[in-house]
């Protein structure tokens, strides 16, 4: 299996863990959703843990990775605002806590970028399976 067949398998393990963790551990991220957003924060937290488990599945099958690849870099576009509450609220937390969050900040770019790059590789894989 070449890199690029393996880079949307890898996304999509990442995205299976961090779905995973939102309904193992949902109080770590029950704290970062912004109190601007309605409902509750439980609620976000088991609908993102859930949206990151469709986009791995969506990622691990090759005639639906294009559109999982795009809608995963639009996902993690869309969760930036939860890492920059994480970065303000752990301002006053010990250094490397406010370095871990903010360290989340800038690893959004790589993420948006790999997966663009898997829904470029996928092109020409729909329907097949």
């Amino acid at each position: 299996m070449s890199r690029s067949d393996r880079s949307p398998l890898l996304l999509a393990g990442l995205l299976a863990v961090a779905g995973t963790a939102h309904f193992a551990v949902p109080r770590r991220f029950d704290a970062l959703v912004p109190r601007s957003l309605p409902g509750s924060p439980r609620t976000w937290t088991h609908a993102s843990g859930a949206v990151e488990l469709a986009l791995a599945a969506g990622l691990a099958l090759p005639r639906t990775r294009r559109a999982a690849a795009l809608a995963s870099a639009a996902f993690f576009v869309g969760v930036f605002p939860a890492n920059v509450k994480m970065a303000v609220d752990w301002r006053h937390r010990p250094a490397p806590q406010r370095a871990a969050a903010l360290g989340r900040l800038p690893l959004q770019v790589p993420l948006v970028l790999w997966a663009r790059n898997a829904a470029k590789g996928a092109k020409g894989t729909e329907g097949r399976s």
